[in-house]
């Protein structure tokens, strides 16, 4: 798998800094994006540390201008991992007589974040990895998207997320449907819980918790592979994938029962 030039969302923490200082070594030339530039530019550090070049650009990936810019100003792209993501949950009733609720403002950065995002990065990385000639392998290069095992069933506690990771993940293999006859794998990450600072604050129990250093691996050995849809842990997804044929009423009765996302367990998160 040629993977000499890379660019990575969310590269400033968690997944995408995992993935960042994993890939960083001689020869490699790494893009890493991010919103907080500190951290961005520690991660760099650690980068060429290890021997990598390194570009940063500090951008909010639903910048959708400066996102095309950023990705066509490389010229080459041999992989992409768009990681940049927030998460949340929705919020405790504020009155005995009302439901739990997703503030409207959260509701959109979360799509134009978690869904736009991946948009902006993934459609101009196609434009410049049509126009490269095919490796030894055929390929002509590989995107790989984050998703969630959120956005395999529709979880009253985290609908927004939820929803716009289904979006990914569906986006990202049907579309690859079509390029992979132009030697573009397009891959969807389906992972379940990752021991990142994003997920640290949140106050319920989170199964089939997985190290972020180990999905990291699972995801490169995934592409290697030229996987389509790459999931982890499989019990997990399988789990929730059976939970999603159920009747509504069913799996709602049993979802509201869960302290696993439920109403104010998760922290508000930051929507600048």
């Amino acid at each position: 798998m040629k993977h000499d030039i890379v660019l990575i969302t969310g590269a400033s923490s968690g997944l995408g800094r995992s993935l960042a200082l994993t890939l960083a070594r001689p020869g490699r030339t790494l893009h890493l994006g991010g919103r907080n530039q500190d951290r961005l530019h520690a991660v760099a550090q650690h980068c060429i540390s290890r021997g990598a070049a390194v570009d940063v650009a500090a951008h909010d990936v639903a910048d959708r201008t400066a996102m095309a810019h950023w990705v066509k100003s490389t010229g080459t792209l041999d992989m992409v991992l768009a990681c940049a993501g927030i998460t949340g949950g929705t919020r405790a009733p504020t009155t005995p007589d009302s439901p739990p609720y997703e503030p409207d403002a959260q509701v959109y950065r979360f799509f134009q974040t978690n869904l736009e995002g991946v948009l902006n990065i993934v459609l101009p990385a196609l434009e410049v990895m049509r126009s490269q000639p095919r490796g030894a392998d055929g390929m002509r290069g590989r995107i790989c998207a984050i998703s969630s095992v959120a956005g395999l069933v529709s979880y009253p506690g985290t609908p927004s997320y939820g929803a716009a990771k289904a979006a990914v993940d569906r986006f990202m293999v049907a579309t690859g449907g079509n390029t992979k006859k132009a030697g573009i794998l397009l891959s969807s990450v389906v992972c379940g819980f990752l021991n990142t600072p994003m997920t640290a604050k949140n106050r319920f129990p989170m199964p089939g918790m997985t190290d972020v250093d180990n999905a990291s691996r699972r995801i490169l050995r995934g592409l290697k592979r030229n996987e389509r849809r790459i999931v982890f842990p499989l019990w997990l997804a399988a789990g929730s994938r059976f939970m999603d044929l159920l009747p509504i009423k069913l799996a709602e009765a049993y979802y509201t029962h869960q302290p696993t996302g439920a109403a104010g367990s998760m922290p508000e998160p930051d929507l600048s």
